[in-house]
Parts: structure tokens; C-alpha cells; sequence
């Protein structure tokens, strides 16, 4: 027998997960071309050749062990410093290779700053519609996710009940911005105000909360929409980074945690985190892409892809008739449904062959994510069928 929290867990899994093996049954009933899949996050923009030369001159060049042998939970000293010095230059920070921890991706990075911070009956504050696999992340840990409500006027943050939802138990709240699944960038007004609420709280139950700063998309702005970077906001950020997105990497789980020194009670932190890599069972991150990822700091992705297939995907639909917030960044659109019944929404959209993620497993009811990190064909072919949706729908 399984254990009664996976047993929920298997019955509650991924939508998004359980769409895209949909789209593949789908695929080879109809045949891919006809089959309009836009429910996974999965880069379809080219990862940097300096990544492929990075790969080859290590490997061409280095002894084997040297490659792929073990190095402190934290990870290679080089590499962290790197990194340090690459987030420093970019945004004014004063970070050294003791702040880096390298990480199996952001996800990697957030179960282990949990399993760092969190006890059971701890609470962790986060904004809808948010990234739903937070809520396995926080229950890993006998810990519980308390949700605010969503904002759709504009989706930013709804800052009065986060005010309210902060108690005693409170020991953490993670946002991510540029947002999956909204696609919006949260303000700096917003994160100004944000952080002041958390400077209050702290003082008013004399307690430590952490904010968590999820950091997947940061690099997918457009319209050079800045993205605060939120140490220099509130003394008591950490943040989760990773390379999936940013280097078309999602596969190669890279990335890593910034833990400033600002941070309460900073070298216990510190040293729990690099104990809980180990017995969360990652022991380190990727020793090869660890190396292929210093070399690559300074690397793009091609985002005017991206872009180009936001304004097609987006002005199409709006078109249409369907309502949606432009996003900033990321690669998804968050479509208002014009049922009210996002699932039922989804189903009728999958007898046209389109599949995307309703808003339901976002903390979001009434919406659809919509990922366009696709090619750009898969919207031309997709639209009319959109339209017909619509059109059925009204």
C-alpha cells in the first residue's frame, strides 16, 4: 500500500502534466499537425550555441572525474562565484559564492529551502493564480499553503487580504514574477508596499518570515518591463533561480539559491540548505551543467520568438472576443473563459484538438493558461478553431 499522502497526491496530479500526455495520445490519432497543444512550459526557442561549444570544450578538455565526480553540496566554488559576480554586475548587489547554492532547477531549489525553513503546521503565503505544484512543494514538509485571491483586474498581488492572512504561523511567502501563469510582472510599488507589510508583520509578532522568490521566467520580460530584483527590496529574500527557461535548458535541471547575508539567522540557513540537498537526495547539482552554465552567463535565448508569438496569439484572440491581461513576460496567456466553467471550457476545447491548462489547478477558477512557447504554425492552424470556440460558446 502506498502511503495516504501519495494516494492524494496521485489523485490530484498534474492537469498540466495529464494535457500534455493528452495532446501526445491526441498526436498520434490525428497526426501532430493537427493537434494544437498549449499546455506544457517547455521552450521551443533554441538554446545558445555558447551552451553546445560550453558542453564540448569541457568535455573535450577535462579529465572525466573532473567532469563528473562529487564537490560540496553547495557546488563548485568557481561556478558560484560566477554566478555572484554575474547577478552583482547585473543588478547592484553584493553577493559572493557563500551566498550561491547550485540546485536541481528552481524546483530543487524551493523543496530544499523548505525542507530548510518549514515545520509541521507552518504556514506559506503565495498569490493566485499561482504555479500549483507549490502546494506539493509546502505539504512535503507538513506544511500549509494559504492562497490569497486573485486580482484580475490587473493581477497584481491583492495586498489587502495578504495583510489579514499574515499570523503567528506565517514563516514564509513565495511569489514569481514574471508569473506563471498570468505571464504578469509584479510592480516595484507592488514590492515596495509588499515588503513593508512584511517589516510590520515581523515586528508585530516578533517573528521571521522569509520571502521566496521564484525565478524561472526572469530573463522572458518584453517591452523592457523591469523585474525588480527583491533582495534589495526585503532584507529577508531568498531566491530560487533556474536555467530551464532562461537557456532553453528545462531538462538539464540547473539552477541555484541566493541566500544573502541580510537574511535572519543567515549561517544556519546557509548550512541547513546544503545539509537538506543531501538528504532530499539531490547531494549536489549536475556537476557538467554546473560547469557549461559558468561559461554561459551572459547567454540569450532568442525572446523575440516569444514575442512574435505573443502579439499573433494575443491580438488574435482578443479579436475573437476573449478577454486577457497582455502579459509582460513569461510565455503564457491567462484567457478569461467565456463559460464559467473553465473545465467544461477545456473539454470542448480538446474536441477541436486544442489543449490547454484550466485556471481551476492555478488557484484561479473562470481562466485558461494558454502556453505559447510554441511554433509559430501551431497558432496560425490553432486560431480558427479558437474562433469557433468562441463563437459556440457566446
Amino acid at each position: 500500500m502506498i502511503a495516504e499522502q501519495m494516494r492524494e497526491q496521485v489523485k490530484n496530479s498534474s492537469i498540466i502534466r495529464a494535457m500534455f500526455e493528452e495532446g501526445k495520445r491526441l498526436a498520434e490519432i490525428h497526426g501532430a499537425d493537427k493537434v494544437f497543444d498549449f499546455s506544457l512550459g517547455n521552450p521551443n526557442v533554441a538554446t545558445p550555441d555558447s551552451v553546445k561549444e560550453a558542453i564540448l570544450e569541457i568535455i573535450n578538455s577535462e579529465e572525466p572525474m573532473s567532469i563528473h565526480g562529487y564537490m560540496n553540496n553547495s557546488g563548485y566554488e568557481e561556478v558560484r562565484a560566477a554566478i555572484a559576480n554575474s547577478i552583482n554586475l547585473k543588478f547592484s548587489t553584493d553577493f559572493n559564492q557563500d551566498h550561491i547554492i547550485m540546485t536541481v532547477g528552481a524546483a530543487g531549489g524551493l523543496n530544499v529551502i523548505f525542507k530548510t525553513l518549514l515545520n509541521p503546521g507552518d504556514e506559506v503565503i503565495t498569490f493566485a493564480p499561482f504555479f500549483g505544484e507549490y502546494r506539493n512543494y509546502v505539504s512535503n514538509y507538513q506544511a500549509k499553503l494559504v492562497t490569497i485571491s486573485p486580482n484580475t483586474l490587473d493581477f497584481q498581488p491583492y495586498l489587502q487580504e495578504f495583510q489579514e492572512k499574515i499570523s503567528l504561523k506565517t514563516k514564509a511567502v513565495i511569489i514569481n514574477s514574471p508569473n506563471n501563469p498570468t505571464g504578469v510582472i509584479y510592480s516595484e510599488a507592488t514590492i515596495i508596499k509588499l515588503a513593508n507589510i512584511l517589516r510590520e508583520k515581523q515586528k508585530e509578532f516578533n517573528s521571521h518570515i522569509y520571502l521566496i522568490s521564484d525565478e524561472p521566467y526572469r530573463e522572458l520580460a518584453y517591452d523592457n518591463t523591469e523585474v525588480p530584483y527583491l533582495s534589495k527590496y526585503y532584507e529577508n529574500t531568498i531566491v530560487a533561480y533556474s536555467f530551464s527557461k532562461s537557456l532553453s535548458l528545462p531538462g538539464e535541471r540547473i539552477g541555484y539559491l541566493v541566500i544573502p547575508d541580510s537574511v535572519a539567522d543567515h549561517e544556519d540557513v546557509v548550512a541547513a540548505a546544503n545539509i537538506a540537498t543531501r538528504i532530499l537526495g539531490f547531494v549536489n547539482a549536475p556537476s557538467l551543467f554546473q560547469r557549461v552554465i559558468a561559461r554561459c552567463l551572459d547567454a540569450k535565448v532568442d525572446i523575440d520568438t516569444y514575442n512574435r508569438n505573443r502579439e499573433l496569439l494575443y491580438q488574435s484572440l482578443m479579436s475573437f472576443g476573449y478577454e486577457c491581461i497582455k502579459p509582460q513576460g513569461a510565455f503564457y496567456l491567462f484567457v478569461k473563459t467565456p463559460l464559467d466553467d473553465d473545465l467544461e471550457f477545456c473539454t470542448r476545447a480538446k474536441q477541436k484538438n486544442i489543449l490547454m491548462v484550466p485556471g481551476t489547478s492555478f488557484g484561479c477558477p473562470g481562466y485558461v493558461r494558454i502556453a505559447y512557447c510554441v511554433d509559430s504554425g501551431t497558432i496560425e492552424r490553432a486560431l480558427p478553431g479558437f474562433k469557433e470556440l468562441i463563437d459556440e460558446c457566446k
